[in-house]
């Protein structure tokens, strides 16, 4: 079995009252990117403006190839507070995750999560959310 050939990674902590700064606070890191509800986003892809629904704080570290989430976890972790405390209040008022897009060159490759990444996880009330791409190229998926 070939490894996955690359991984995205980011930590989102989301709800409807957070505020960014008190999260950047509890945390001690400041996020890749946030807002709060009722901010107006711009995409730069297309122009469009929305309204944010929920306020969001996420960390986003570099891409890895090839995959790396063990220690794209382990960096993420790395920047933010151990108190254990801290995590459980923000699990217990917002959804936390990490959310991974795992990118296939191959039709079968694969990967492994350790039990320390595991633990790490689940000892702060972080779920974990796979998007995983087949090596399919679009014009083929379309037919």
């Amino acid at each position: 079995m070939a490894h996955l050939y690359e991984s995205h990674m980011s930590l989102r902590v989301g709800g409807e009252m957070l505020i960014p700064d008190e999260v950047t606070r509890l945390l001690g890191a400041p996020p890749t990117t946030s807002r709060k509800k009722g901010d107006v986003q711009y995409h730069s892809k297309d122009g469009r403006e929305t309204i944010a629904k929920i306020g969001l704080w996420m960390l986003s570290v570099e891409h890895r190839t090839p995959e790396d989430l063990d220690g794209q976890v382990a960096e993420i972790l790395g920047k933010l507070t151990l108190d254990l405390d801290v995590w459980a209040q923000l699990a217990r008022r917002f959804e936390i995750d990490v959310f991974c897009g795992l990118f296939m060159r191959e039709s079968n490759e694969g990967m492994t999560l350790s039990a320390k990444t595991m633990l790490a996880l689940g000892a702060r009330g972080i779920e974990l959310g796979l998007d995983i791409y087949d090596p399919t190229p679009l014009e083929r998926r379309a037919r």
